[in-house]
C-alpha cells in the first residue's frame, strides 16, 4: 500500500443529490438507475439510493439537498488515506459527509448549505477544487 499524497483534485458536482432509504426487501425501483450519476447499495438493513434529488419521487424517505465532490481518478486501489484527507478536515470544521467509493474514485457528499465552506476547508488543506457536470 502507498500513502496518498496531499492535494487530491476534487471536482464539484453540479447536481443536487438525495440519499433515499428503502426497505432492505424492496425491489430496485426503476427510477433508481435512470440518471448518469447514481449509487445503489443494499444491506441487510436497508436499500440506499443516491441520485439527483429531482429524480427521487415524492413520498420516498430521503435526505435531500446534498452536493458532491468527486476525487478525480481513476485512483490506484493501493493508495491509502485519500478519504481521510477529506473527511478529517471536514469533521474538524463540523461538516458532516456521506461517502461513496467506486472502483475508480471516491465521492463525498455534504449538505448544500455547507458546500462552499467545505470547498474552502478542503482547498485550505491543499486539495485542488474544480468543476464537473456528472
Amino acid at each position: 500500500m502507498r500513502a496518498a499524497t496531499a492535494g487530491a483534485t476534487l471536482a464539484r458536482m453540479a447536481e443536487r443529490l438525495a440519499i433515499a432509504r428503502l426497505s432492505p426487501a424492496a425491489p430496485l425501483p426503476g427510477w433508481a438507475t435512470s440518471s448518469p450519476f447514481f449509487s445503489v447499495t443494499r444491506t441487510r438493513g436497508e436499500l440506499s439510493i443516491v441520485r439527483p434529488e429531482e429524480r427521487v419521487p415524492d413520498g420516498i424517505e430521503a435526505v435531500r439537498g446534498g452536493r458532491g465532490f468527486a476525487c478525480e481518478g481513476p485512483l490506484d486501489l493501493g493508495l491509502v488515506g485519500i478519504l481521510a484527507s477529506i473527511a478529517v478536515p471536514l469533521g474538524d470544521a463540523g461538516i458532516s459527509l456521506f461517502a461513496i467509493s467506486t472502483h475508480d474514485t471516491d465521492y463525498v457528499l455534504v449538505r448544500d448549505a455547507d458546500f462552499d465552506r467545505a470547498a474552502e476547508v478542503l482547498a485550505g488543506r491543499g486539495h485542488r477544487i474544480g468543476t464537473r457536470n456528472a
